[in-house]
């Protein structure tokens, strides 16, 4: 096995020994290149003092005696030192007496000297002789070219680090044979054996120890690459072994994965037939939910048209009945038509529930005040059975709430009817409270309970705790399932607890936000139709009042209505005869039924308010149920208001008040 020279460990090693080694020479030079500097500048400090030191005294003579010709001589001989170039005596007032000088000497390498050292240096001593101390006799001024003392010094430094990097050249070519020959030429020797180990036969092989390594890592190594060749050798044998019996029972496991391949083919084949008649069924179960929610939607809406009629004409005949006996029985037929009317209210909303077409608004409302709405609704039923009805909220129970009034109204109307129904004696109790963006509403009752059996039956449709309930209290079981399915819309849960005659706890919990926007609704976030106002009851006026109805029969209900309040009314049969009767006559208010044949009352009422003359007539919607959809779309095409069918006299007295006043002008 060949292995480059860059690669081979002894190479490695001492490439990095030599580079460290090269790394704290090159520091150690450095160190001593700095200490040789200042020692030059010392030397050279030193030098020079002691050259004027020798000429200070004949110096100081020359001056006293002004010997013009001794101070050249003297001069003379100080220029003759190499690092001198100028040297001169000056008298006390400062006037060269004698001087001496010469050029600087010039070098490629003097511009090193003079960053380190300077260019040149002057030194001056004051001359003067021991019998006249006080008596100024001038000065010798010396100027030295320092080029002499930093030459020396470069080539001190110079030799120096040349001297450090062949000692480091030297160093690795003596390290780099010391390896190769102690630990690279070993190894190159078991690395080539090893090399020549075959796969198929690795236990032949067994390394020599290289000689004079036996006793170290080199040494031990081999010895341990040798054992492992041994435990290779023998776990081969086992391995063949092994082997040979995999063979054996290789052909037994192929004719068993063959018979058990077939028999997972044939189930799988079963499986995938069964799934498909599985998502058949589904498909047809789906549909058939389906096509039954819009039957019941479409017969819902078809029966609540003749008996929204039934019960306006059961309504009238009531008022004008004084016979006790008739009024009775008149009153029976109308309480058994609301109720008639409720049940098909629920069976529209479970099946607009199942088919996905229920919305739910997301408007203001008081909380409290619905329940105390719904408490105080029921009370007279609460009061018949000799049952106390109570409705808590706590202190701190926020006063508004976004969501749907009516379905949560719903709800716990319909929780409050069945708690009352199936409770003979005791209590019914309403408590409301909210935390973490959660409200809790508990209605509780001491009633007869359920068994286990009906808690689990309780929210199917058509469905009670069990037949003795059914026979003693009546009732078609869908409202607690249209609670559930209301509250499952919004997000929320609903749990029951119970036991024979101890009573029932319903608890439902809705994710639900406290609104709190201090300017309240704007009339199109009512949660409920006109009827909710204080203050706007003025005095009322004989109106003339456009019915818009397709339906003969509510078109008697709602006329006899309006003309027993003292009203004129005229009726139109679709929108477009609303517009020309507009067109012919004045009117003070418009009553617009929303589904009609060839124009519904939407587009009727967008028409209307682009006609100027007509922009500011209130128009009220009549529809059979108001969903937000159905409330947007009446606002969105330019209504004031509406009420929900059938018609009432009160609700539509309170209307007409609502958005008219004395002087026949819109209300606002």
């Amino acid at each position: 096995m060949n292995n480059s020279f860059k690669n081979r460990l002894s190479y490695r090693l001492a490439r990095d020994t030599v580079l460290i080694a090269m790394g704290l020479g090159l520091i150690l030079n450095v160190v001593q290149i700095t200490l040789d500097y200042f020692g030059a500048e010392r030397s050279m400090e030193e030098d020079i003092q002691a050259l004027i030191d020798i000429s200070h005294s004949p110096a100081s003579q020359i001056a006293y005696n002004i010997d013009v010709r001794l101070a050249e001589e003297l001069l003379d001989g100080l220029i003759k030192h190499p690092a001198t170039i100028d040297a001169r005596i000056v008298d006390s007032e400062n006037v060269t007496m004698a001087a001496a000088s010469k050029s600087s000497p010039v070098s490629p390498y003097r511009w090193i000297s003079d960053e380190l050292l300077g260019s040149s240096r002057v030194f001056s001593r004051e001359l003067q002789v021991s019998q006249l101390t006080n008596l100024p006799l001038g000065q010798l001024v010396v100027t030295v070219d320092t080029f002499h003392y930093g030459l020396q010094f470069l080539e001190r430094a110079g030799y120096t680090l040349i001297s450090g990097f062949l000692k480091s050249l030297i160093l690795s070519a003596s390290l780099l044979g010391i390896f190769y020959l102690i630990l690279t030429r070993p190894m190159l020797s078991v690395i080539n054996t090893l090399g020549q180990v075959k796969a198929d036969s690795p236990e032949k092989i067994r390394l020599p120890v290289p000689p004079g390594h036996q006793r170290d890592e080199i040494g031990t190594m081999v010895g341990i690459i040798n054992q492992h060749l041994e435990t290779i050798d023998s776990t081969l044998a086992r391995l063949r072994m092994a082997e040979s019996a995999m063979k054996n029972y290789s052909s037994e496991l192929e004719q068993e994965v063959e018979s058990r391949t077939r028999e997972i083919s044939e189930k799988n084949q079963a499986l995938q037939r069964g799934n498909r008649a599985l998502v058949k069924a589904k498909e047809d179960a789906m549909r058939r939910a389906k096509a039954r929610a819009n039957f019941l939607a479409s017969m819902s809406h078809e029966i609540r048209t003749p008996l929204n009629g039934v019960l306006g004409m059961l309504g009238l005949a009531l008022e004008g009945e004084r016979d006790s006996s008739k009024r009775h029985r008149l009153e029976i037929a109308l309480s058994a038509g609301e109720s008639l009317l409720g049940i098909l209210n629920d069976i529209l909303d479970i099946s607009k529930v199942e088919a996905g077409k229920l919305n739910l608004e997301n408007i203001s409302f008081d909380m409290r005040g619905l329940i105390e709405e719904c408490a105080t609704l029921h009370t007279q039923q609460a009061r018949n059975k000799g049952v106390e009805l109570f409705a808590e909220t706590a202190l701190e129970f926020p006063s508004r709430f976004l969501g749907d009034p009516t379905r949560v109204r719903q709800i716990i109307n319909n929780l409050l009817s069945n708690a009352i129904k199936f409770t003979d004696s005791g209590s019914v109790r309403i408590t409301a409270q909210y935390a973490d963006s959660t409200l809790t509403i508990e209605v509780a009752d001491t009633g007869i309970g359920m068994s286990k059996e009906g808690l689990r039956r309780i929210f199917s449709p058509f469905s009670q705790a069990d037949t003795q309930t059914t026979r003693l209290y009546g009732g078609t079981g869908l409202g607690l399932t249209l609670c559930r399915q209301l509250i499952e819309r919004m997000h929320g849960e609903i749990k029951v607890e119970s036991k024979e005659q101890q009573g029932t706890r319903f608890t439902v919990t809705l994710p639900i936000p406290v609104y709190s926007d201090p300017d309240g609704d704007s009339p199109q976030q009512r949660s409920e139709p006109a009827g909710l106002p204080e203050g706007k009851n003025q005095a009322q006026r004989s109106l003339r009042i456009l019915l818009v109805e397709d339906n003969e029969v509510n078109q008697m209900v709602a006329g006899m209505l309006l003309k027993k309040m003292g009203h004129q009314v005229d009726t139109a049969e679709n929108g477009q005869l609303a517009i020309e009767a507009l067109e012919h006559q004045p009117y003070d208010l418009v009553l617009m039924d929303c589904q009609m044949p060839v124009m519904d009352g939407y587009e009727t009422t967008r028409r209307i308010r682009k006609n100027p003359h007509w922009k500011d007539m209130p128009v009220i919607a009549v529809t059979a149920n108001v969903m937000q959809g159905d409330k947007d779309d009446c606002f969105a095409s330019g209504m004031n208001d509406y009420i929900t069918k059938p018609y009432n006299r009160k609700q539509l007295n309170a209307a007409i008040k609502l958005w008219t006043s004395p002087s026949g002008s819109p209300q606002t």
